[in-house]
C-alpha cells in the first residue's frame, strides 16, 4: 500500500492474489469481507474503501463484511464473525502477519499466512515450513513453473539449491512428481521464518579428518545450526519467552532457519561474537524463484558495454555534476539532516521538539517520516509513503521520485531511516540491569543510520538544483528510506516484494550504510586504528546470477566516481558469497530479486584489518557529537555515490 502526500491510497495486489479470488467465486458459499486498519478516522476509512474498490473493483460488494480497526484484540474478528452470520470456524482470516493470526485464532477463525493457501484452510488442510532442494542441474525456473501453480510459497532462496517455503501436502505430491525433494519442517500457523546467522567458529571432529569435503561441509552446517539455534532458543527462555518460542527448520547459509511463535522477538537476540545483521525476517513472496530483477541486471551490464543510448550513462561523471554535487554536499549540510533526525536540534524549523529515537517501535519514528516527506514533497519530488505492518505497528518506508517518462529503469538512492541503541546497557530506578525499552531510551543513531539518512536527503536536495538549472536526468531517480532494517531487513523487503509484483524496472541501488564512523585517530590518513581513511564498497551476495555482475559493475562506477570527488579515500571492493555484508544490509533484498545493488559504508564490516568506524554502533552514544562521528567523511562518501548515481541517470 502506498499513500501520497494528500493522503490519497494506491492497492497493488500481489501476485496470484487474483487467483485465489477468482477460485473463490468459483466456490458454492464462499464470501468474502476485509478485516483492515487504514488509520483512525472516517476519512482514513473512505480512502481505504475508494482504493480497495480501485483495485479490486467488484470483488468486495458487500459491505457489512468490510470491517476497519487495530487487529490487535480479537474484538474486530468477533464482529467479522457476526456479520458473517456464521460460526467463527467456519471463517478464514489471510494475513501475513503472525501476530494477527494469532488474534483471529484466538477469537475461533481458521488462519492462512498467504492468499494462495486459503483453500486449505477452508478445507482445514495444514501448511507446512519445507526445505526444497533443487537436484543438480535442475534450474530455478523450472520450480517455479511447478510453484506458481501449486500450493507453494517461498520465503528464501539460498545459494546450493536450496529453497525455504510454506507448502501444503498437495504442493509437496506436485515438487516431488516434479522430480524436487522436499523435507517437511513443522507446521506454519502462527509462526514467522528467520535465518539467523552465527559467525562463530566451528570446529569439526578430528574423526571426520579423512572425510570428503563436502562431508566436512554438512557436518559444519549441522553444528553451526544447532549452535545458533541453541543459543536463541536459551536467550528467549531466560527472558521468559520459553517452551515452544521457536523451532529450527534446519540449517541455512551461515547459520540456521528458525520459526518463532506470534510475538516472538527472535530480532532482539544478539548472538555473542555475531557480526551485524547477523538476523534476517523471512517473507513470503512468490517472485523469489523468477528473480524478476534479472532482465534489467542484464541490460544494466549491456547498456554500459554498448556505451547505451543514454550517451553519459556509465562514462567518467562530468563536470557539471561533479560541480554541483561538490557545491551541494558538504559537511556542514550533512551535520545539519543529522542534528535534525539524531535530536541535537530540532525536528521542523522553528518548532522545539526533538527526535529521541527512530527505533521502529518508538512514536518518534513515524514523525520523522512526516517531516522528511514534506522536505522532500517541497523539493518538487512526488513522495509516497510505503506502508506495511511489523509487530502490530504502522510503518512506512519513504520514496521521493523523480520521474522520467520512457526510462529504462530507475536509479534509487537509498538508507534505512530507523535506529536502535539496544546493545546499550540500562538500569532501572534502583541500578539493576534491564533491557532496551524503546519506548523510553534514546537511539539517536547518529551514524547508524542517520549518516546514510542524510546523505540521501541531501542527494535529493543537490538533484533538485540541477533540475532548477534546466537540466534533467534521463532515468527515473528514487531516493528512498527504508524502515524496519534492525528488525531484520523488514522494510525493504517489503518495498523489493512491491517493486517485483509491481513490474518496476530498476537499473540499479545504491544503499548507504553508515558512513560518518572514522574513529579520531585514524582521521589524519593512517593512524594507530589502521590504514588509509577508506570506503567499503560492497556487491557481494549469496544469489547466484546476473544481479552478481551487474552488482559489480555497480560498485566498480561507484568506486570510480569516489576517486573522481574523493580521491583522498581508499575504496575497498567487496564482492561474492563471503563479502561480510552480503545479506546483512537492505541492498540484499534487491538482490533476492535479481536486481543490481551495492551498500556503501565505512570501515566497519571489513575485518581483515582493524576497522576504523564507529564503536557506539546500536548503543545511545552513536550520536553526532561522538568522537568517531566525522560528517566531512561522510560528506566525502556521499558526494561519491551521489555522484555515481547521477551519472548513472544522464547528468
Amino acid at each position: 500500500m502506498s499513500i501520497e502526500v494528500d493522503g490519497s491510497l494506491t492497492l497493488r495486489p500481489r501476485p496470484r492474489v487474483f487467483e485465489v479470488l477468482d477460485a473463490l467465486d468459483a466456490l458454492a458459499g464462499a464470501r468474502k469481507g476485509i478485516v483492515s486498519n487504514p488509520g483512525d478516522g472516517a476519512a482514513a476509512r473512505a480512502r481505504a474503501k475508494a482504493a480497495l474498490d480501485a483495485a479490486f473493483g467488484g470483488r468486495f460488494t458487500d459491505d457489512s463484511l468490510i470491517h476497519w480497526g487495530p487487529k490487535a484484540a480479537r474484538g474486530i474478528f468477533d464482529t467479522a464473525v457476526a456479520s458473517a452470520g456464521v460460526v467463527a470456524d467456519d471463517c478464514v482470516f489471510v494475513g501475513e502477519d503472525p501476530d494477527e493470526r494469532a488474534v483471529a485464532r484466538e477469537a475461533g477463525l481458521r488462519t492462512a499466512a498467504h492468499p494462495v493457501f486459503t483453500l486449505a484452510a477452508i478445507e482445514g488442510r495444514p501448511v507446512s515450513w519445507s526445505r526444497i532442494h533443487l537436484p543438480q542441474g535442475r534450474s530455478l525456473a523450472e520450480l517455479e513453473a511447478v510453484a506458481v501453480i501449486n500450493e507453494v510459497v517461498p520465503v528464501h532462496v539460498a545459494a546450493g539449491g536450496l529453497i525455504l517455503a510454506m507448502t501444503t501436502a498437495r504442493g509437496v505430491e506436485a515438487l516431488e512428481q516434479g522430480g524436487f525433494t522436499v523435507q517437511l519442517q513443522g507446521q506454519v500457523e502462527d509462526t514467522a521464518a528467520f535465518l539467523i546467522r552465527d559467525d562463530r567458529p566451528v570446529e569439526v571432529p578430528a574423526a571426520l579428518a579423512d572425510a570428503s569435503a563436502e562431508q566436512r561441509a554438512l557436518v559444519e552446517a549441522d553444528m553451526r545450526a544447532f549452535a545458533a539455534f541453541t543459543f536463541v532458543a536459551n536467550e528467549l527462555a531466560r527472558s521468559g519467552r520459553g517452551g515452544q518460542a521457536v523451532v529450527s527448520l534446519g540449517p541455512a547459509p551461515g547459520g540456521v532457519y528458525l520459526a518463532a511463535a506470534s510475538g516472538v522477538p527472535v530480532e532482539k537476540v544478539h548472538l555473542e561474537g555475531a557480526k551485524p545483521g547477523h538476523t534476517e525476517r523471512l517473507l513470503p513472496d512468490v517472485t523469489l524463484l523468477s528473480r524478476p530483477g534479472e532482465p534489467d541486471a542484464q541490460g544494466f551490464v549491456q547498456g554500459l558495454a554498448a556505451a547505451s543510448a543514454f550517451g553519459a550513462v556509465g562514462d567518467a561523471p562530468s563536470a557539471a555534476t561533479i560541480g554541483a554535487v561538490s557545491t551541494a554536499i558538504t559537511s556542514p549540510v550533512i551535520r545539519d539532516h543529522v542534528a535534525r533526525i539524531s535530536g541535537v536540534d530540532p525536528l521542523v524549523d522553528g518548532e522545539s521538539w526533538k527526535v529521541r529515537s527512530r527505533d521502529a517501535a518508538s512514536d518518534d519514528n513515524p514523525l520523522v517520516v512526516d517531516a522528511l516527506a514534506h522536505r522532500l514533497h517541497d523539493l518538487g519530488f512526488t513522495v509516497r509513503l510505503h506502508r506495511f505492518t511489523w509487530r502490530g505497528r504502522h510503518l512506512s518506508n519513504l520514496e521521493a521520485e523523480f520521474p522520467v517518462e520512457g526510462s529504462d529503469g530507475a536509479v534509487l538512492v537509498t538508507a534505512h531511516l530507523d535506529s536502535t541503541a539496544d546493545q546499550g546497557e540500562y538500569a532501572d530506578e534502583i541500578g539493576r540491569p534491564r533491557p532496551y525499552d524503546p519506548a523510553i531510551d534514546p537511539a539517536p543513531g547518529a551514524d547508524d543510520d542517520g549518516s546514510g539518512m542524510a546523505a540521501v536527503m541531501a542527494a535529493a536536495e543537490c538533484l533538485s538544483a540541477i533540475v532548477a538549472t534546466g537540466r534533467e536526468p534521463a532515468r527515473t531517480v528514487r531516493f528512498v528510506l527504508f524502515n524496519a532494517e534492525e528488525q531484520g531487513l523488514v522494510g525493504s523487503k517489503v518495498y523489493a516484494r512491491a517493486a517485483a509484483a509491481a513490474g518496476d524496472s530498476i537499473a540499479g541501488v545504491l544503499q548507504m550504510d553508515m558512513i560518518a564512523g572514522l574513529q579520531s585517530d585514524a582521521r589524519g590518513g593512517r593512524g594507530a586504528a589502521g590504514g588509509a581513511r577508506s570506503v567499503e564498497i560492497h556487491a557481494g551476495s549469496a544469489v547466484p546470477g546476473p544481479a552478481v555482475d551487474a552488482s559489480n559493475t555497480l560498485g566498480d562506477l561507484v568506486a570510480g566516481a569516489i576517486g573522481a570527488v574523493a580521491p583522498d579515500l581508499t575504496t575497498q571492493r567487496l564482492t561474492g558469497a563471503t563479502d561480510p555484508a552480503a545479506g546483512r544490509s537492505d541492498h540484499a533484498s534487491f538482490h533476492e530479486r535479481g536486481w543490481a545493488a551495492v551498500a556503501v559504508s565505512e570501515n566497519f564490516f571489513d575485518d581483515t584489518a582493524p576497522a576504523t568506524g564507529t564503536r557506539q554502533y546500536h548503543k545511545p552514544g552513536d550520536t553526532l557529537d561522538d568522537r568517531d562521528h566525522n560528517t566531512e567523511y561522510a560528506a566525502q562518501i556521499a558526494r561519491g555515490v551521489t555522484t555515481a548515481a547521477l551519472t548513472l541517470v544522464g547528468l
